[in-house]
C-alpha cells in the first residue's frame, strides 16, 4: 500500500468514532519501516478523552517505532484541553519520523499548530489534502457550528 492507501484507511477509521460535539473524529495508522501496519486506532475508541494517534501509539507500546510512518485523517493536535500532552509531542517521543495527514485542523477548538510542532522536532509532515474531504465528513456537524461562531464574532464571513 502506498501513502493514499494507508491514508484512506486512517480517514475510514474516523467513521468508527462516536459522535461528540466537543471533539473531532479521527482515525490513525502505524505503519513500520517496512511498509506493515503496527497499529491502528479512532477518537474515543476505549475513552472518551482518547485522540486517535494516542490510541494508536497505547497499542504499538513497547515496538521500535524508529522509521515508522503515522496516518491520520486530521492533523495531530498540537495543543490540548483534555490532556497535558498533545499528540504531535506523542508522536515526537514514540521516535515516529514521519506523519502523513489529510486535513489541517481547523481552529474550533484549540489553536492548530500541530504541523509545525512536529516539523521543529525534525519529523517529516506531509499533507495530502487530496483526501481532506474524506476526513472531514464525520466532522460536518462541528464544522458548521464553527462557521457559526465565526458569524456570530462577525469574522469575515459572516453578515
Amino acid at each position: 500500500m502506498d501513502d493514499l492507501d494507508w491514508l484512506r484507511l486512517a480517514c475510514e477509521l474516523a467513521r468508527l468514532c462516536p459522535r461528540s460535539s466537543t471533539a473531532f473524529s479521527v482515525g490513525a495508522v502505524i505503519v513500520g519501516a517496512d511498509g506493515t501496519e503496527i497499529a491502528r486506532g479512532y477518537s474515543r475508541e476505549d475513552d472518551p478523552l482518547d485522540h486517535a494517534e494516542e490510541s494508536a501509539l497505547a497499542k504499538a507500546n513497547g515496538t521500535d517505532l524508529a522509521g515508522a510512518t503515522i496516518y491520520s485523517s486530521l492533523e495531530p493536535c498540537g495543543e490540548r484541553s483534555s490532556h497535558p500532552v498533545p499528540c504531535a509531542d506523542l508522536i515526537v517521543g514514540a521516535g515516529i519520523g514521519r506523519v502523513v495527514f489529510a486535513w489541517r485542523e481547523p481552529s474550533v477548538f484549540v489553536n492548530a499548530s500541530g504541523a509545525e510542532r512536529l516539523a521543529a522536532h525534525g519529523v517529516e509532515v506531509v499533507e495530502l489534502a487530496e483526501l481532506a474531504d474524506l476526513a472531514r465528513k464525520p466532522n460536518a456537524h462541528l464544522l458548521s457550528r464553527g462557521r457559526d461562531r465565526d458569524r456570530d464574532r462577525g469574522a469575515p464571513g459572516g453578515p
